[in-house]
């Protein structure tokens, strides 16, 4: 087994930072990041815990995280891309070809798991901060228990802003882990006066008979200043692991209005989605993943000076490093440590008779016992860490 390279940058006054490569169909983090008798060691891992038992609080030893936290998983999805499809979104010529392309980036933010093994948690006031071209995105970890992810992300030159507001939940159901994304992501084409809300799949991981990842259940997407929305069923294996076609993609667009039908859905969210016109019979393609999310380059550090202490790549950079060097006592040291400066931080909020409180987002909680997420800015600023636009295949 090859071990996963980490970039290290040095920065004057914020220390080295680890950046790793994203999720992506070939090479990166889902090939190299593999943990030998990964099934037998899950087994011993939950031999104590109750089928149906909530795993939010649930701590998992570092021989079973990657190097990064779930707040930069949050981000890769939306600033590393081989095709700009978010930019592509404000270009559609009428309602109908906007939706399409919003559907199309929709699906873009799927990307592969790694079977057995988990991003580190967030702490409270974790940031990342990241360019891509033009679109700026910032994250920040708004809340500890519950775990809750903001994310706020602008592109001036094509008028497209998006928010999104986390807060994932899972359950262990003795065979296989369950991780619902509570939330929603709100995606404004301001040059349209367009919003589109969407939720998100969830993350299936499945230990037999069949061991494997994969991502399962509904997403809709809804344009309520244009009555039209999309309905995706993403579907996993049959019953017990078997049958059923994997990773495979099922909907179709549709007037709310009327209920009518415009355009039929299919195909693979890692391969070809294809959209048919029920009309007419013409199929086109909708998504291509190879093009999008095949093989990433890694994030660089563009500006060493402007990363906060908060950032993701700084706070786990210690402990990335020993993961990828499988240095697992060490590895957990490193992972105790940030945990304590954690607890200690909390300990002294509440001498003070302290809150804490998010820097960049103001956060609320609905009647539904969920989280909405608002930016503090209107616009994100370029950021000291760049994505690069181009994919790295011949």
């Amino acid at each position: 087994m090859g071990v996963m390279q980490g970039k290290e940058d040095d920065g004057e006054g914020g220390g080295k930072v680890l950046l790793t490569p994203p999720l992506a169909l070939e090479g990166g983090l889902a090939v190299e990041h593999r943990v030998p008798n990964i099934v037998q060691r899950i087994l011993s891992l939950f031999g104590n815990i109750r089928p149906g038992s909530d795993l939010t609080r649930f701590q998992l030893p570092p021989l079973f995280n990657i190097p990064k936290s779930h707040l930069q998983m949050y981000g890769e999805s939306v600033y590393c891309f081989g095709e700009d499809l978010l930019g592509k979104c404000a270009k559609g010529k009428n309602p109908l070809d906007r939706l399409a392309n919003v559907v199309a980036w929709s699906i873009s933010t799927t990307r592969p798991m790694i079977f057995g093994a988990a991003p580190l948690n967030p702490v409270l006031g974790e940031t990342h901060h990241v360019s891509n071209g033009n679109l700026n995105v910032r994250l920040e970890q708004v809340s500890h228990h519950p775990p809750v992810s903001a994310l706020h992300a602008t592109d001036e030159q094509e008028q497209v802003e998006l928010v999104w507001c986390q807060n994932p939940t899972a359950r262990y159901y003795g065979t296989s882990v369950e991780a619902v994304i509570n939330g929603k992501r709100v995606l404004k084409l301001l040059n349209f006066g367009e919003t589109y809300e969407m939720n998100s799949p969830k993350a299936l991981i499945r230990f037999f008979p069949v061991p494997g990842s994969n991502w399962v259940g509904n997403v809709r997407i809804r344009c309520r200043d244009s009555g039209l929305e999309a309905d995706i069923c993403y579907e996993g294996k049959g019953f017990l692991g078997f049958g059923g076609n994997h990773r495979s993609i099922k909907g179709k667009i549709f007037d709310s209005s009327s209920s009518k039908i415009i355009y039929e859905i299919n195909g693979f969210w890692d391969s070809i989605v294809t959209l048919k016109n029920v009309h007419s019979g013409e199929t086109t393609m909708l998504y291509n993943a190879k093009d999008t999310i095949g093989e990433l380059k890694t994030p660089s550090l563009r500006d060493p000076e402007g990363l906060e202490p908060t950032e993701s790549v700084v706070v786990w950079r210690e402990l990335g490093e020993r993961i990828l060097k499988r240095e697992w006592e060490k590895a957990r040291e490193a992972k105790t440590s940030v945990e304590e400066r954690q607890r200690q931080a909390d300990k002294e909020r509440k001498t003070r008779g302290e809150r804490w409180v998010p820097k960049y987002f103001t956060v609320s909680q609905t009647a539904e016992n969920g989280w909405d997420c608002f930016p503090k800015e209107p616009t994100v600023p370029p950021a000291p860490i760049i994505a690069s636009q181009e994919c790295i295949t011949d």
